[in-house]
């Protein structure tokens, strides 16, 4: 038992202590919530835009062109792998630019919009049609119908699903080492190439990434319960 504790002990200080490489992770740590936090934004913007766009289109007949722009968008990004499209924005759209991190913050947001579009199209599509019907009886005109009636409804529906989108992307940044970005998985990935022991740094960066998805979870669940109990 004394062997054990003392080559965990040996292991942990070669990995993190020396050379101070723990830094390594506390910096990737704090790259990855970085680009998690301006992605998950921009993919909501993005994907609540195209499912205005999509929905009304559904609900009316209108906007054909910009309905056949968004189906494009959203064929394009949901048929193609993440990294392939941040290897395309980082060495062909932005090859540039050399903030990195923005290139990955655009990448992964432009990405999730296209999921977090069709999850809350659905949402929408779920409201029955006479709630619309409803807003304008009342004088509101269709945005307001929309804004004030029917996304409060629909974004109670697609909570959890907008919480586990927010779940993946979190993972997904894990590619931006691609790019020579030094997020939490590749701040492992040095560590494990400088000490040749992929036990801590892999381990230690996998409970990482757990403990985060799991203060995610609680959250969106906690949201989740207070919306239900605002229904009584």
């Amino acid at each position: 038992m004394g062997n054990i504790l003392e080559m965990l002990q040996n292991g942990f200080a070669r990995n993190f202590i020396t050379e101070d490489r723990y830094l390594f992770i506390v910096n990737g740590f704090f790259t990855t919530i970085q680009i998690t936090f301006f992605a998950v934004l921009l993919g909501i913007c993005v994907g609540f835009l195209i499912a205005m766009i999509r929905a009304t289109h559904d609900m009316t007949g209108k906007l054909k062109i910009p309905n056949y722009i968004c189906k494009l968008y959203l064929t394009l990004i949901r048929g193609t792998p993440t990294v392939v499209q941040l290897l395309m924005l980082n060495f062909i759209v932005f090859a540039s630019m050399n903030n990195k991190i923005m290139v990955a913050i655009l990448a992964f947001g432009i990405n999730s919009g296209a999921y977090v579009a069709e999850i809350v199209r659905s949402g929408i599509m779920s409201i029955d049609k006479g709630q619309m019907e409803a807003g304008r009886s009342l004088g509101f005109h269709y945005i307001q119908s929309m804004f004030y009636i029917v996304l409060p409804q629909a974004f109670k529906n697609v909570l959890p699903a907008l919480g586990n989108e927010m779940i993946v992307l979190l993972k997904e940044t894990a590619i931006s080492g691609y790019i020579a970005i030094q997020d939490l998985t590749k701040g492992g990935d040095i560590i494990r190439s400088r000490t040749y022991d992929a036990y801590f740094p892999l381990l230690t960066v996998a409970a990482i990434y757990l403990m985060i998805v799991m203060i995610m979870t609680y959250f969106v669940n906690r949201l989740e319960r207070r919306l239900r109990n605002s229904d009584h």
